[in-house]
């Protein structure tokens, strides 16, 4: 049979692939700290995640899991660095949907590919958003608000930190999964957002679990729903969106962990098992649930890329079909 000649730069990557995997068997793993980049600042929710993951995986691995806070142009610059280190295992990420997921169902220029330059290791932790509405809104479940909006397309409001945050985008879509027009008032930021909301100036929100339940204990506010399609730990007295009217609707932020593409699979279930142990910790997941979030449920690898996949494809179509542009 005749031959396939391959590109030049396709038998360097398969050498180097090669090469990792033969150092990968000829050591064992972990000999040294390992360096988790967390493409966010310190003092956010990422930041807090990662440091909660280093955590028990430096006891698990027996190894120093080093946070290494690479910020900046919305976390590309430390994705890329993640994606551009040695795939020996010893630089991993704490991937996000906001650079796995959002940026490329958005068709936005990447400096790197997430299916194509990463090796998923394991989802962690699920971040669902809670819409609430002010209590003059005549609405108590989901159900009651989609009619109310059918009823008067258009004037119905919710508002958003800015264009283009999660908020907004979850609202959106949530708006053409009910077949509803809902008006869009952007604020500058999630504070101002939330006071307009509490005034009773605009009428809805979709904000994250941790500030909005104070306000709905002190009966300020009204919780319809959780966007995940589990009930949120913090809060499992407020149903989800998806049983209550809207089955499969689902937009979370979450948190994972990935590695480059070459990375052996060794070594990536390696890790994949200390990240499934972390998340599954009883103190782990009080921390997370003080602070609105919630443990993913435990997961391998090939389900993890398979979920990005997924929710990639169905974001992809949901831009396409609403026709919405985020500058």
């Amino acid at each position: 049979m005749p031959c396939t000649l391959k590109k030049p730069q396709q038998v360097i990557a398969l050498l180097a692939s090669a090469l990792w995997t033969a150092a990968a068997y000829a050591a064992p793993y972990p000999e040294k700290p390992v360096r988790m980049i967390c493409p966010f600042p310190p003092g956010g929710a990422a930041d807090m995640v990662s440091r909660l993951l280093a955590e028990k995986m430096t006891a698990s691995l027996g190894r120093q899991v080093i946070i290494d806070n690479r910020t900046g142009a919305g976390g590309n610059i430390g994705v890329e660095l993640a994606a551009k280190a040695a795939p020996d295992g010893y630089t991993i990420l704490l991937a996000s949907s906001s650079n796995f997921s959002f940026a490329p169902s958005l068709g936005a220029k990447l400096p790197y590919d997430p299916q194509r330059d990463f090796s998923s290791i394991a989802l962690a932790v699920m971040v669902p958003n809670l819409l609430t509405a002010n209590v003059s809104v005549p609405a108590r479940n989901i159900a009651e608000l989609i009619q109310l909006a059918k009823a008067s397309p258009g004037k119905v409001t919710f508002a958003s930190p800015g264009t283009g945050t999660t908020s907004h985008i979850i609202g959106e879509l949530f708006a053409h999964s009910a077949g509803i027009k809902l008006l869009h008032i952007p604020f500058k930021g999630g504070g101002p957002a939330s006071v307009a909301l509490l005034g009773g100036h605009v009428q809805l929100l979709f904000g994250s679990v941790s500030t909005s339940l104070p306000n709905i204990k002190a009966g300020k506010l009204r919780g319809l729903g959780v966007t995940s399609t589990r009930r949120s730990a913090a809060a499992p007295e407020i149903p989800t969106i998806a049983e209550s009217g809207l089955p499969g609707f689902e937009v979370v932020q979450w948190f994972g962990v990935a590695a480059g593409a070459a990375t052996s699979k060794t070594i990536v279930n390696r890790l994949n098992a200390d990240v499934i142990q972390a998340t599954a910790s009883a103190d782990f997941r009080d921390n997370l649930m003080r602070q609105g979030l919630d443990a993913a449920p435990a997961n391998t690898p090939q389900q993890f890329t398979a979920y990005i996949a997924d929710e990639v494809t169905r974001l992809t179509k949901f831009f396409k079909e609403s026709g919405l542009k985020l500058e």
